[in-house]
């Protein structure tokens, strides 16, 4: 198996780490993770990776219970540098040399973000996970791995969920929701399918980056995606 890409970015749910508990990090699942992701990394030597902090907390979702936004927002910020460190640790210890770069300033646990010393990394063939999103409030991870994509260069953005790609309504609350293979980025923001953000959509369009949205929990599901097999749903021009 071959990789179709040189230089990938993975969006990884904070959710995901969380398992069926919904809060907090499983070592079981990042474990795993950790496995799928050392797989990829024989295919493609240059990854990048998003990680969200909703499996600790949800800017949006505690600014909607009286939260002021920009404080929340800078919590969830916080909440993915604990899991991209949660991630650094599961991926050294099967073996893969990485590195966390946050956008914002920790010197004493992460680098900070610098483009030119992120490409570096890639280069080396080492794993760089994406921190604290793009640095503001007002901006999701989704939108932080797009910016991210595009400033790297990457040729596609996989960003992993639950679902087996895009639908036309959430599968899980309407049954008579249709699946998509394929979507063109303008009609994912004309029909304004909210499997990722409309900026980060339209960052992407505007770079050419595709986008492969499909199911994490499917063993072997990125291995997939980075070869080239049909998995999820692309969207592109």
């Amino acid at each position: 198996m071959s990789a179709a890409y040189g230089r990938i970015l993975l969006k990884l749910s904070g959710e995901r780490l969380a398992g069926e508990s919904g809060f907090g990090i499983s070592p079981t699942i990042i474990a795993r993770i950790a496995e799928e992701i050392r797989e990829v990394h024989e295919l493609v030597p240059q990854i990048g990776i998003v990680i969200g902090g909703g499996n600790v907390i949800r800017g949006i979702t505690a600014a909607s219970e009286g939260m002021d936004r920009g404080i929340a927002d800078y919590m969830g910020m916080m909440a993915s540098v604990i899991n991209a460190l949660a991630l650094q640790d599961a991926l050294e210890k099967v073996g893969l040399p990485t590195r966390v770069l946050s956008a914002i300033e920790i010197k004493q646990v992460a680098e900070p973000y610098i483009r030119r010393r992120a490409v570096r990394h890639l280069e080396k063939g080492r794993m760089v996970i994406f921190a604290a999103g793009t640095g503001n409030p007002y901006f999701s991870t989704d939108t932080a791995a797009a910016l991210r994509a595009a400033e790297i260069h990457a040729e596609v953005l996989l960003k992993a969920t639950r679902v087996d790609g895009v639908y036309s309504a959430d599968p899980e609350t309407d049954k008579e929701a249709v699946r998509y293979e394929q979507l063109t980025y303008q009609r994912a923001i004309q029909e304004n399918l909210r499997f990722m953000d409309q900026s980060a959509i339209a960052l992407c369009r505007e770079n050419q980056i595709p986008i492969i949205v499909f199911d994490m929990t499917v063993p072997g599901s990125i291995r997939k995606a980075v070869s080239g097999e049909h998995t999820g749903t692309v969207v592109s021009d």
